[in-house]
């Protein structure tokens, strides 16, 4: 797995969430991209539901990846962070107990898949019962794993398409210590997917954004 970037792309002035998934398709095609297939990332929210200490108590994210279909992750709201393999969603059923699961805050994200050169790019519609919330855009340099040695090339790739789009580094990438090697990893991405569908969860409800 290379270095990945994450981000949130507004909807275009005038259009629908699909006719902007569709001009990023466009745009990257005229690049010479070529579609490989789609990709899909969701996200549960489970509450605890007994805390003997007394305080408030950690959210547990539980995520899955199409990149990694016999993986599961876990994530607790301001870490720690773990990955487990797909029976993981079994345990939490037997929890039920502990975590409780919070029915409508489901969050995923699919799309197109594409491949360019050493890059893989992954265009996907936000959705949060069944409700189109938002665009995002998934990239990754396959060639390196450092972050800090590939960042002004995957920015200068993703101006290509994104144009005043392009976000900054991922903080997960500057928290990282410097001068050590510090590879990316897929938690990594999975926490900046996280960080992004928290945004999608506070957002209003877009105009004729039903998905069937």
């Amino acid at each position: 797995m290379g270095v990945t970037c994450v981000c949130q792309v507004p909807v275009a002035e005038g259009k629908s969430v699909q006719q902007t998934v569709d001009q990023l398709h466009k745009k990257l095609e005229q690049l010479g991209a070529v579609k490989q297939g789609s990709f899909f990332v969701d996200c549960e929210t489970y509450h605890a539901t007994g805390n003997a200490s007394g305080q408030p108590s950690k959210l547990l994210y539980v995520m899955h990846n199409s990149e990694t279909p016999l993986s599961c992750m876990a994530l607790f709201e301001g870490g720690p962070y773990l990955t487990a393999d797909a029976n993981f969603d079994v345990l939490m059923v037997k929890l039920k107990s502990h975590f409780q699961n919070a029915k409508g805050h489901k969050v995923e994200s699919r799309g197109a898949r594409y491949r360019y050169c050493d890059f893989l790019v992954k265009v996907g519609t936000v959705t949060m019962s069944s409700s189109a919330r938002g665009i995002s855009v998934e990239v990754e340099y396959c060639a390196c794993v450092v972050p800090g040695d590939c960042w002004n090339l995957m920015k200068e790739f993703m101006q290509s398409f994104l144009g005043s789009n392009v976000p900054e580094i991922p903080s997960v990438f500057t928290s990282k210590p410097e001068g050590l090697f510090a590879p990316a990893d897929c938690m990594d991405t999975m926490s900046q997917y996280l960080e992004l569908f928290s945004k999608v969860r506070k957002q209003q409800v877009l105009p004729g954004s039903s998905v069937r």
